[in-house]
């Protein structure tokens, strides 16, 4: 009998123990996944960018822009007003200027790789600042969206980085051909891309 109450109390203690054990390898577990929680948490930065878009060459069109980079990807979304009805290309210039009349202080495409102009992602090659074309509506309204891994808000690539550039609406289509610009015609709306 003796034997019998010891051999329970010898499992008692086995399994009270062995429970405690359980208990503290699972609080460490859990605490060590609550530290990476919240350190991924905190090293998820999300930027935030915005403008308006100012009207050019004598036209009405103006508008906001905003770029939202988050996890590795640049979101932009304009909204614009004052376009006439069909389509007109949007372009990221190299120059956050918007100081002259016509738009031209912005300068060229943005194209930091010295590609080809043409249609975003062409094998054939297409500048960082070719986003392509969009259609306004017959009251003369539009959104673009656009999303890309290829541009970044501030950080130490060059080849990436919007800061300093200017968002460009322009009259006309771009036909993804014309070098080095799509022959898009005038420049009817501008924003400077600045920190």
């Amino acid at each position: 009998m003796k034997k019998i109450q010891l051999l329970s109390l010898s499992l008692l203690f086995i399994a009270t123990y062995g429970c405690k054990e359980v208990k503290k390898e699972s609080k460490e577990a859990m605490d060590e996944i609550e530290a990476t929680a919240k350190e991924m948490t905190e090293n998820k930065e999300v930027k935030t960018l915005k403008f308006s878009l100012e009207p050019k060459s004598d036209s009405n069109v103006k508008g906001d822009v905003s770029f939202t980079e988050e996890n590795g990807t640049v979101s932009m979304t304009a909204t614009l007003t004052g376009l006439t009805p069909g389509e007109h290309a949007i372009h990221i210039h190299e120059k956050a200027d918007c100081s002259s009349a016509d738009g031209k202080s912005t300068g060229g495409h943005w194209n930091p790789t010295f590609a080809q102009h043409g249609k975003w992602g062409a094998e054939e090659g297409y500048h960082r600042g070719d986003i392509g074309n969009f259609t306004a509506d017959a009251d003369g309204n539009a959104t673009v969206e656009f999303s890309t891994d290829e541009w970044c808000l501030g950080c130490d690539d060059e080849t990436k980085n919007l800061l300093g550039k200017a968002v460009i609406v322009h009259q006309g289509v771009d036909d993804f051909v014309t070098q080095p610009t799509g022959d898009a015609g005038g420049r009817v709306s501008c924003a400077g891309i600045i920190e």
